[in-house]
């Protein structure tokens, strides 16, 4: 199995059961039987952390907290390597920049990413990506 990186979509759509969040509990657990990480910048887990918050509330994000540890997920921080290439993505592609940092992993890791933000269109050419929904 090759690496997987998660977008911050994902990790909201499986928190939020919305769209495709049955897709990323199949993807975690396959993740946990084999011991192999799906990975995520620190900058997602800002992004998933504030959306949680600011569309359900702390007591959300709280119970979410406590789960995550759990998961098998290896989350990243930021290295001059990962922000050379997000800024690369951000100047060339309509991606935010917590999106392009998500491609600049899968890049580097030579990863799928998995998301449903179509935002990712832009750089399909140059990560694989699996999608959620189209």
């Amino acid at each position: 199995m090759s690496a997987t990186v998660l977008d911050s979509f994902a990790l909201i759509a499986f928190f939020r059961a919305e769209a495709g969040h049955d897709i990323v509990a199949t993807l975690l657990e396959r993740a946990s039987e084999r011991d192999a990480p799906m990975h995520m910048t620190e900058v997602n887990y800002a992004e998933v952390k504030y959306m949680i918050i600011r569309k359900d509330g702390v007591a959300h994000w709280d119970a979410i907290a406590r789960e995550l540890p759990t998961l098998p997920i290896e989350f990243h921080p930021i290295t001059r390597e990962l922000a050379d290439i997000a800024a690369n993505y951000k100047a060339r592609c309509r991606l935010s920049l917590a999106d392009a940092f998500a491609a600049a992993l899968a890049k580097v890791k030579k990863a799928e990413l998995v998301t449903g933000d179509q935002e990712f269109k832009a750089v399909e050419g140059e990560i694989k990506i699996h999608w959620l929904a189209k």
